[in-house]
């Protein structure tokens, strides 16, 4: 029986240097893995700086048929997110400047996990990092169990945080056991952290 060579084992959970390398050897899974955990971050960064759907697609387009381009020369392959955040924010300038199409983004336009960005000014690095870290963090929380991403959703994804009795009913837990559920929520964050970055 021959095993086809592209047949690295990869998974959601699977860090950068993993999916990279099932990458370079022509696993499909793994570039929709790698697609699926950065399409936000990359797609974001045109949004925030004023760019229409349109326009943000194809830098979309443009940054992962780069990276598609450069896999086999990534020399950081754990540092891959920076890359597409850097490549994404490179090719939003280039196009707003060439098409000086800025719009203000769409009412109700999802900016919960993002850093306000000025509409005609060009991404700052920190923004483009603090972006980068706010992607993670929700792609790590996406991957908890249920009941930790509801009650870190309750507790730091509101613009106020409701109070530990309404929280305790919400989620039908005694309100004494918050604390220490939160702190075990953290913890499995930080793994997943650990293990993906």
């Amino acid at each position: 029986m021959k095993v086809e060579p592209y047949r690295i084992s990869v998974n959601k959970d699977s860090n950068n240097e993993a999916l990279i390398a099932a990458c370079r050897a022509g696993d499909p899974k793994a570039w929709e893995l790698l697609v699926e955990r950065y399409q936000r971050l990359v797609y974001s960064i045109p949004r925030r700086a004023g760019l229409d759907e349109e326009t943000s697609a194809d830098v979309f387009g443009y940054v992962f048929a780069s990276l598609v381009e450069h896999l086999d020369r990534l020399d950081q392959p754990s540092r891959v997110g920076a890359w597409l955040a850097t490549t994404a924010k490179r090719e939003t300038w280039r196009l707003a400047r060439s098409r000086q199409r800025y719009v203000a983004p769409p009412e109700g336009y999802e900016t919960d996990f993002m850093a306000e960005i000025p509409t005609e000014e060009p991404l700052p690095e920190e923004t483009v990092l603090r972006l980068e870290e706010q992607h993670r963090i929700r792609t790590a929380v996406e991957m908890l169990d249920e009941r930790c991403r509801e009650l870190l959703t309750l507790l730091f994804y509101r613009a106020e945080s409701p109070a530990y009795t309404d929280i305790a009913a919400a989620l039908g837990i005694p309100e004494g056991s918050i604390g220490p559920t939160r702190a075990r929520c953290l913890q499995k964050v930080r793994r997943v952290l650990e293990k993906l970055w």
